[in-house]
């Protein structure tokens, strides 16, 4: 995606620039974006020299932050006051910060408005997704995801803070024409109890195979609690004890996509919420493999979807007309 090469280039001028001492043979996952952020005055190695991305920001961290942030636009800085400093909390202060609160809170009005009952952070999640401002830890790594009510690490916050100064106003302005067109049509009971589900998991991370709230399992332990794609899906109609779930038998997006005959394939236009959208290289009358359909989402109206993707780095809401998004798409299944 166009952010994460943004964030690569950014974080590669950062490393000639200026060395963070660490130890010898441990240097950190976000090396990269720790000298970015450094040499950028963002945050500063702590008073033995090193970085330490593996203790925890402090609320007075993270208010030197946003002041360095707030400095180039002469905007007033964010300050936090205290207290421990969440994933949650980290995304407020950083979304407040690019002047985008009103976007969150009108997102956060607008699914309360039909009933979905979403956690607080629910706006604020939708905001910094769209901007890019987790990272996804591979397979191999995934013990080190953060549940959004977690503490953030340093490293995690220079990563995202990494992110941040490589944003452009195009970008901030992106977020806004986007979901100036987040408006959800009003829902019928089956579509608000599982769509409710969806929308409290607002924010967890992407586990590969994962489909439950912790690290263990159904079906044996996974390596922390979140969700792939289609374990996102089997979580919300299947584990939950949705009727609707009992239609769904497969666990990969190709078997939830092949499950039903062709003429039942639901074409963009006719998509409703609480269907499932199934993207890939299969065209619409194609046969569903595990090559061709590799993503599954779960839609919120015409115009929004619901999903746990590595690339929202967890549960985020994507625009459905997203050109690529768009040209990805295969077909949808009504389960409700």
């Amino acid at each position: 995606m166009r952010y994460r090469r943004a964030v690569l280039a950014a974080v590669l001028v950062g490393a000639a620039a200026l060395t963070v001492a660490a130890p010898a043979g441990a240097r950190s996952w976000a090396h990269g974006a720790e000298v970015r952020v450094s040499s950028a005055g963002v945050m500063a190695p702590l008073p033995d020299g090193l970085f330490h991305g593996e203790q925890r920001m402090t609320a007075a961290q993270l208010d030197l932050a946003l002041q360095a942030l707030a400095a180039p636009t002469g905007a007033a800085p964010v300050q936090l006051g205290g207290g421990a400093v969440t994933i949650t909390r980290f995304h407020r202060a950083v979304v407040a910060q690019l002047g985008l609160t009103d976007v969150g809170e009108a997102i956060q009005s607008e699914t309360a408005r039909v009933g979905l009952a979403p956690p607080a952070r629910y706006g604020d999640e939708v905001v910094a997704r769209r901007l890019g401002l987790r990272f996804n830890h591979p397979e191999r790594e995934e013990s080190r995801e953060l549940y959004p009510w977690d503490e953030i690490t340093r490293s995690e916050a220079a990563w995202s803070l990494a992110r941040v100064l490589s944003l452009t106003p195009a970008d901030v302005q992106d977020v806004r024409d986007t979901f100036s067109r987040y408006v959800l049509p009003d829902l019928g009971p089956r579509e608000r109890r599982a769509l409710r589900i969806a929308a409290s998991r607002i924010g967890m991370p992407y586990i590969w195979g994962g489909e439950t709230d912790g690290p263990r399992g159904a079906d044996g332990p996974q390596a922390h609690g979140g969700y792939d794609c289609s374990g996102f899906v089997w979580r919300v109609f299947k584990l939950s004890g949705d009727p609707a779930g009992r239609r769904v038998d497969g666990r990969t997006a190709a078997s939830q996509a092949g499950e039903i005959a062709r003429g039942r394939r639901l074409a963009l236009d006719a998509i409703r919420p609480g269907d499932l959208l199934f993207f890939g290289r299969a065209s619409f009358h194609s046969t569903a493999t595990e090559r061709s359909v590799d993503h599954v989402g779960i839609a919120l109206s015409a115009d929004f979807m619901i999903n746990a993707s590595s690339l929202g780095a967890g549960v985020y809401v994507q625009p459905l007309f997203d050109e690529w998004r768009r040209r990805s798409f295969a077909w949808g299944r009504r389960i409700l």
